[in-house]
This record gives structure tokens, sequence and C-alpha cells, in this order.
């Protein structure tokens, strides 16, 4: 081994970084099998640290409480930042995420680290839409994390997310397939069988791509199936319609046409719109 690292204790937190070591031709004292930081730490406290110089591997941001805890146990502590974090040069992407975000245009948001969480929710901030972004989070679009320290600026918020048991990309990729299956909403409307999705809507198993405004207007029938919602209520609901109610009756013709069956959605003549549900479901949801 090169003279810099004779003596030298190596701790890899996963396997990318034993594979690195290695590489190097050098070997891992330890790695954790949680691959977590917080393991360790647990095992550098527990082993005692008072006078010994640790150098801590920086990803772009502090790592909460790792390097104070250490130095109130005594250690000389070595940050050594390997990259930083930046905003991107082109904000637009980020902005039609948040905007597809709170308009419910997505059914989750997947993240991969710690320092994009906390992006996506400062730009929020930035904008006057973290409300907004908070509020579809904890209840219509799923935050996934890839693992426990990427999910910490969104718990610091108050956000639940998911995680797979392997911090990876394929587990994560599992956990979606999991669970949105199950957060689908179903109803049977004028004889089909209608699925909601984020961006489109299944008609019998047929995928139907619908514009935003139109997303819009269906979800806002689907809070309270069967009962008929008034044209004011669903013009509050049209992403910038203003005060013009005629904006509902275009935007309800096109999302008409792009579910291909015009009897899901009922017109109560001077009251405004319904969706037609099945008998069986009627009685379940209730009518007014």
């Amino acid at each position: 081994p090169s003279p810099s690292v004779r003596g030298v204790e190596l701790l890899a937190r996963g396997p990318k970084v034993k594979g690195s070591i290695r590489a190097q031709g050098l070997t891992e004292e330890w790695s954790p099998s949680s691959e977590s930081m917080a393991e360790v730490l647990d095992r550098l406290l527990e082993e005692g640290v008072e006078g010994r110089r640790i150098a801590v591997q920086l990803h772009g941001e502090p790592l909460p409480g790792f390097v104070e805890s250490l130095r109130a146990a005594g250690a000389d502590v070595v940050g050594v930042p390997v990259y930083r974090w930046m905003p991107p040069e082109d904000i637009a992407p980020v902005d039609r995420l948040l905007d597809a975000t709170v308009t419910r245009g997505v059914d989750a948001l997947t993240f991969t680290s710690a320092p994009a969480a906390a992006s996506l929710l400062g730009r929020a901030e930035d904008r006057g839409l973290l409300p907004e972004l908070l509020a579809a989070l904890n209840h219509d679009v799923l935050p996934a994390c890839v693992g426990p320290v990427t999910a910490l600026p969104l718990q610091a918020r108050g956000i639940d997310t998911v995680q797979p048991e392997r911090f990876r990309l394929g587990p994560l990729v599992q956990v979606l397939c999991q669970e949105l299956p199950s957060r689908a909403r179903t109803l049977p409307i004028a004889g089909h069988r209608v699925e909601i999705r984020g961006h489109a809507v299944l008609v019998d198993d047929m995928l139907r791509p619908v514009p935003p405004a139109g997303m819009s207007l269906l979800r806002a029938l689907t809070r309270r199936p069967g009962w008929v919602v008034a044209r004011a209520e669903l013009l509050r609901a049209l992403p910038g319609a203003g005060k013009d109610e005629h904006a509902v009756e275009t935007a309800m013709a096109r999302l008409r046409t792009a579910l291909g069956a015009p009897k899901l959605i009922q017109t109560v003549v001077k009251r405004g719109y319904r969706l037609a549900l099945d008998p069986v479901a009627d009685s379940k949801y209730g009518d007014d």
C-alpha cells in the first residue's frame, strides 16, 4: 500500500466503496451490513475515538450529526468534500416537475440523494409552492427514496416515504411496482372499469392520455363519486382558468373525447356534472 494510507483503518459504508478500495490494492477493515453511516458512527463510538484523527468523505452536504458526534467524543475530524451540489443551469425541468407534482400529473416521485430532495423542496419554497408540494406528497403522489439518508429532508418536512430494504435502484423500482397498484383509484362507471392515474386513465384496461385540465376536472369529480359537482367548483379546480365557466365546458368536452366514452360523465342541467356510477357503486358512494 501507499505510505500515505499505511496503518490507516479503512471503513467502507457500502459495496461501491469497497470495490473502489480493493481496486487500489487496499483492503477495508470493516463495512456495515446496513450500508448506513449510522452503523459506522456506532462502531467508531463503541471503539472509542478519543485522540484519533478521522477523515470523513462528505457527499455534497454535511452528514447530520455524524461529524459533531465524533468531535464530541474527542476525535479530530477532517472533512473531505469530493464534490459539491449546485443548482442546475436550466431550472425549467425542475419547475415542470414541480408543476406536474402539485397538479397530481405524476403518481410518484423518486429520490436518489438527499441534496436532490432538499433542492426540490427549496425550489418549491422559492416559487411559493411548498404547501402545495407537501400536500401532494402527503396524500396523492407517492414519495419513494433509495434509502433513509435520502429521505431525511422530506422527513424533516413531515413527509413519510417508502424505501427498499436494499438501498439500490433496482429494489427502488420494485417498491414502486408493489406500492402503486394498491394506490390506484378504480371505479365502475357507465358499465366501464375506470382507473385514475397521474396523467392518464385506464378505461377497460385501455390507456387513455388526458390533458392536464381534463385530469383536474376528473379528480374533482372522483373526490365525490356519483355526486353532482357544480361548475363553479370545477372552475376552481382548473389551473389558471379565471372566472369564465365556459372554460369548464371546453375542458369537459376535451376530457370526454380523451376518455373515448362520453357517457362516463353526465351533465346535470343547471347544476354541474357527475360521474355516471353503476347502480351498485351508487349505493356505496351515495348521491345527492
